[in-house]
């Protein structure tokens, strides 16, 4: 089961219980629900997760984190997934967000050459941040609830066959008796 997968991966909720970092959320960083394996949990941390790789700010797993907090979502799962955007994949998943903020926007695109400063990014942004923006975060909304549905189309699926496989097994056990 993908849940046997998870908590090899996880800490378990007493290290948890004595990390440092949750001080900020105070004592609902530590309720024990936020930390469980289940459907609801885990499909929406997979969602809250996608959303915010696309939101473009500093501080994205703390946003996930509170996120998680707030829609009783799974907190390692919601921060891991902010991983996606990393200084690898940031650049192109930030253009691909533009083009698609410009699509929706119906803004003609404007070309530009990239440069690795602060400098470059104030004044790029300066005539292009509506489109960056709304390419963001409905990029981010429509990943999130594209990984909610297979998460939750993955998980039943998941379920239905091991019922069926126990199924079979109750029955070849029972005539083999």
């Amino acid at each position: 089961m993908p849940r046997k997968l998870l908590r090899k991966l996880f800490p378990n909720l007493d290290s948890m219980r004595n990390n440092q970092s949750l001080e900020m959320f105070g004592h609902a960083g530590r309720d024990p629900n936020l930390w469980h394996l289940n459907r609801r949990s885990v499909s929406r941390a997979v969602a809250i997760g996608l959303f915010c790789a696309f939101v473009p700010i500093p501080g994205q797993m703390i946003l996930a984190a509170a996120l998680a907090i707030i829609l009783r979502a799974n907190i390692p799962i919601s921060v891991i997934l902010v991983w996606i955007s990393n200084p690898l994949t940031m650049p192109a998943l930030f253009y691909t967000a533009y083009k698609f903020g410009a699509m929706l926007l119906d803004v003609q695109l404007q070309p530009f050459q990239f440069e690795f400063s602060l400098n470059w990014l104030f004044t790029e942004l300066q005539d292009r941040w509506q489109p960056f923006l709304v390419g963001c975060l409905c990029s981010g909304a429509l990943v999130g609830a594209i990984g909610y549905g297979l998460v939750q189309a993955y998980w039943r699926w998941y379920v239905s066959k091991v019922w069926t496989n126990r199924k079979h097994y109750k029955r070849a056990k029972k005539s083999n008796s």
